[in-house]
């Protein structure tokens, strides 16, 4: 679906030969950033056919002027240019506008970005010979974590995947794509090096999603894919955020915890950890032991890059299998 006043999403099909990598940029009032973010595009060292996907969702600020600006920068350079969009009074959300650009876009792979980050020269490149490699992957970068903008797949992958949610503010359209992703036997493969730099500021889209919704997606997720795979599991973590994970579990799933595990000396001398909240009669009381006397498989509730690499080297030590014997939450 596309309003009047945006025409050139018919511009791909002037291309003489079929475009490898469609860039796909949701905008909206993104005047700020899009200088940035457009130059990191014309920057990159990609020696194959490239397009640059861009719709509107109803920006009200000047980022149309800077756009069109660009697109003749782009295209001299040999980077195809569509622009679709629709100037409604409000914007239909992130997961629309990734549809739409995706939909008018001609590219055999799709490379993700956000209108308010700067991809690294190499990063198409990189990732597309990746993509090459593994058809039913998506792709992202060097990081602790798994964000939409630094992904890449190709065009059928996500066709067997998608669209996107459409259900605008407040839904975690990325996080519900990437669940089903995992549902549909997708990989993850990360080319090892920093290839976007992911600008968080007050005015992003993620902050329009709870914190709590997320949250609660992911538990239920990880009760559906993983743990019915598992008879028993250890929460790796007795602070907050494990003690968080076992509340949250269904009744059903926190049965098969037999015991949280940490290196904090005071929590170990504790013994156990007591489910004050529950109905359960009498509440449940949780073993909490040393990370080398627990049993795996372990659900890891301990945030990566934070303990200056010594929770790392505790996990390496005992010799685990990602997927099989521990999986990360946090």
């Amino acid at each position: 679906m596309q309003a009047s006043g945006y025409p050139a999403a018919a511009a791909h099909g002037q291309a003489s030969t079929p475009v490898q990598v469609s860039v796909i940029l949701p905008v909206h009032d993104a005047e700020l950033w899009l200088d940035e973010c457009l130059g990191s595009v014309l920057q990159q060292d990609f020696e194959g056919s490239m397009e640059l996907s861009i719709f509107n969702d109803a920006s009200k600020d000047k980022s149309m002027t800077i756009i069109e600006k660009w697109k003749e920068k782009l295209e001299v350079s040999g980077i195809l240019v569509v622009i679709g969009g629709h100037d409604s009074p409000s914007p239909r959300g992130v997961g629309y506008s990734k549809n739409q650009a995706i939909a008018q876009s001609s590219g055999s792979y799709l490379c993700f970005l956000d209108s308010d980050d700067v991809m690294m020269p190499q990063r198409v490149r990189l990732q597309h010979a990746a993509a090459v490699r593994h058809p039913t992957s998506v792709f992202t970068s060097n990081g602790p974590t798994v964000i939409m903008p630094t992904w890449f797949c190709s065009r059928a992958w996500f066709s067997h995947v998608g669209p996107f949610d459409e259900g605008g503010r407040g839904v975690p359209e990325d996080l519900l794509f990437f669940h089903e992703h995992l549902r549909k036997g997708g990989g993850l493969v990360r080319v090892d090096q920093i290839l976007l730099l992911y600008r968080y500021h007050p005015g992003a889209a993620t902050h329009s999603v709870l914190e709590t919704t997320i949250w609660t997606h992911r538990v239920r997720f990880l009760e559906e894919w993983a743990l019915p795979h598992w008879a028993t599991f250890t929460i790796w973590n007795a602070g907050r955020q494990g003690r968080r994970l076992y509340r949250s579990l269904t009744a059903g799933s926190r049965c098969k915890v037999v015991a949280f595990c940490d290196v904090d000396e005071n929590k170990i001398k504790k013994g156990f950890y007591c489910y004050e909240d529950s109905q359960e009669r009498p509440k449940p009381r949780v073993p909490v032991l040393h990370f080398r006397a627990a049993q795996p498989p372990f659900v890891i509730c301990v945030k990566l890059d934070l303990t200056g690499g010594a929770f790392e080297d505790n996990l390496r030590s005992l010799n685990l299998q990602e997927g099989r014997d521990f999986l990360h939450f946090s």
